[in-house]
């Protein structure tokens, strides 16, 4: 396995939608971050200083919308060097999008949902993959629902498997497109089944870059830097990911896959590569009868490298953190 040069920086943006009180309130992507927050300092050597948290719990004074989202993920490319290591974790609601792109014929894309519904896409993963500069990283986690392919034209390194009988009773992480379609119309008052032409009503230049230059996306997006980014997701594009909120007392509700990862880095001190800890991820889920089947995309050489290149020596530090832009 080829060894990375270590650089100065490991910076982290980690976002968990709730949605409490309404119709497609989830109950533990919440718990997904703070777990997830936990680990980047105790193991893999963060500074809690350098870890952005977003949420929608009551009390953030920053509120994951797209904008925000969109800002901190920004904020980390632009300081982004050879060597550094970067990590967006995301625990929320994903979608579907028809797209029908040139000599591809129709076909649908990958979205997340931040708190406002103002989707953040493939192709918006792709355009920050290919600001990298050569020699750092960008890891993602998406546990949301059609998370595979999450970042446009990455290469499939653990992809479709088939799945078969009923998964355990769980909240799927899936706003459904109509469903967006109904609250951004509310919102516009324009007769239009063109999701682009909404959101780019209601959140003007904070819209995804694929529905504001849609005609420029082809130039936009090629693949500068096709290897400087790693996505584990929590589902092939065309299955749910689950969203588990235990009955028992004094269990917190939990995303499967945030879950399952948790208990994988738990039970392996060692480093692990991207490969390997999504296939053991996999039979995670596997044992606990879900029916969603975690993917890797990525180069072939990141995908057998250490998962955020785990340093030899992690020193726990106190758990400070960054949770406003």
């Amino acid at each position: 396995m080829k060894s990375m040069k270590m650089g100065n920086k490991r910076l982290a943006t980690l976002v968990g939608c709730n949605y409490p009180n309404t119709p497609n309130e989830l109950h533990g992507c919440i718990n997904d971050v703070h777990a997830m927050r936990d680990a980047l300092v105790n193991r893999f050597g963060f500074d809690p200083s350098d870890i952005v948290l977003l949420t929608d719990a009551p009390s953030s004074l920053v509120m994951p919308t797209g904008a925000n989202i969109r800002s901190a993920l920004n904020r980390m490319i632009d300081q982004a060097e050879a060597g550094d290591v970067l990590f967006f974790h995301y625990s929320g609601h994903g979608t579907r999008i028809p797209s029908a792109r040139p000599g591809h014929g129709f076909r649908h894309d990958e979205a997340i949902v931040p708190c406002d519904f103002n989707l953040i896409t493939d192709v918006d993963f792709r355009h920050l993959v290919n600001r990298l500069p050569k020699g750092a990283s960008f890891t993602i986690i998406s546990d949301s629902c059609h998370s595979g392919g999450l970042i446009d034209k990455e290469k499939e390194q653990i992809g479709p498997s088939v799945a078969s009988g009923a998964p355990p009773a769980h909240r799927p992480k899936i706003i459904p497109l109509d469903s967006i379609l109904q609250h951004l119309t509310s919102l516009t008052g324009i007769n239009s089944l063109d999701i682009g032409t909404h959101l780019c009503q209601v959140f003007g230049g904070d819209a995804s870059i694929k529905f504001r230059l849609q005609k420029l996306q082809s130039s936009l997006v090629g693949s500068l830097h096709p290897d400087a980014g790693i996505l584990l997701s929590g589902c092939q594009a065309n299955e749910t990911s689950a969203d588990m909120n235990p009955t028992d007392d004094g269990d917190k509700a939990y995303g499967a896959f945030s879950n399952a990862v948790q208990m994988v880095l738990k039970e392996h001190e060692t480093k692990l590569s991207n490969r390997e800890l999504v296939t053991m991820a996999r039979a995670v889920l596997r044992e606990q009868d879900f029916k969603q089947h975690p993917c890797l995309y990525c180069n072939d050489e990141n995908a057998d490298a250490p998962f955020l290149w785990q340093p030899e020596h992690s020193k726990p530090q106190e758990p400070q953190l960054t949770s406003m832009l």
